[in-house]
């Protein structure tokens, strides 16, 4: 089984900024891309970055600029690093990584963590 547990979620002002880390751990053989998502009640949730076991990344619009995404293949963790919060970056934030559970590629699916709340007052 694969574990994945996000920390780093707060309350922060308008211009602040928040480190967000979510940490692979179990039966792990590789991660392959890793994401952040995050989701407002009732709606859908949303892709905010994407980072590629090489380090390629990928970000949302709404995002670009102010968010980085970045791995440690060392010790299977994503992180994102927001700065110039907005109100409008209030959600629950998930991590989500595919991870191969053995050295076939088919093993390969996608995991999901909790979910940790970001709260950016005006």
């Amino acid at each position: 089984q694969v574990q994945l547990v996000e920390s780093g979620g707060g309350l922060v002002q308008a211009g602040g900024s928040l480190r967000l880390s979510c940490a692979a751990s179990g039966t792990i053989v590789r991660v392959n891309t890793m994401y952040w998502y995050r989701q407002a009640l009732r709606k859908q949730r949303e892709l905010v970055a994407s980072i590629g076991r090489s380090g390629y990344t990928d970000y949302a619009d709404s995002v670009k600029g102010r968010f980085t995404i970045s791995r440690d293949n060392a010790k299977n963790m994503v992180y994102l690093q927001m700065n110039s919060l907005k109100t409008e970056d209030t959600d629950v934030y998930y991590c989500k990584a595919d991870v191969q559970t053995t050295q076939s590629i088919s093993s390969a699916r996608g995991y999901w963590g909790q979910g940790t709340q970001v709260t950016v007052s005006s």
